[in-house]
């Protein structure tokens, strides 16, 4: 008689523990399907557009005259200097972003989720060019060093230093506007 009992009763917990098996499969099936529903919401990203801030005067040291005049963003905090040009689709050739340094040293700029190709011009603090990065490709990840203290950095569209016929030497003013 006792091992009938014990064969019942081995019975019944081998039926409990599928039981129990058989729950959580099913539960563990039906989160799986219920978590994979197809979402229809899209998500759409935040359009980047140019606000003037400030325009920015390029003089030719030679002819101690304006060569060209634009409409620049300035980027004088910690977020809009990580951030600069990152996820713009485009920028008007009179159009570009000043980036403003609180000290004067050598600077290293990338790429990294721009869009847009660039001409990156390093400035000092009597605000003087001492170097360039020409022609600096999308998504390139690469360091574009300074080669030079700066104090500022200007970035244009690409092939801008060679249309305005810019040079070492070569200086620059700017103004902001009232905000």
């Amino acid at each position: 008689m006792r091992k009938f009992i014990l064969h019942v009763t081995f019975n019944n917990m081998h039926l409990k523990n599928n039981t129990v098996t058989a729950v959580l499969f099913l539960n563990l099936f039906l989160l799986a399907f219920t978590g994979c529903k197809k979402d229809n919401k899209t998500i759409k990203p935040n359009l980047v557009t140019f606000t003037k801030e400030g325009e920015l005067t390029l003089h030719k040291t030679t002819t101690d005259s304006t060569k060209v005049v634009i409409d620049i963003e300035i980027a004088d905090n910690e977020y809009e200097t990580q951030t600069g040009l990152m996820y713009r689709d485009s920028m008007e050739k009179n159009q570009g972003m000043l980036f403003v340094f609180d000290d004067l040293e050598e600077r290293s700029f990338f790429m990294k989720n721009t869009k847009i190709p660039l001409d990156l011009i390093f400035i000092d603090d009597k605000k003087t060019i001492v170097s360039f990065q020409k022609n600096a490709k999308p998504f390139d990840e690469s360091s574009l060093p300074s080669n030079a203290a700066a104090k500022y950095v200007l970035e244009v569209n690409a092939g801008l230093v060679d249309f305005w016929k810019l040079a070492v030497g070569d200086r620059i003013s700017y103004t902001k506007l009232n905000q």
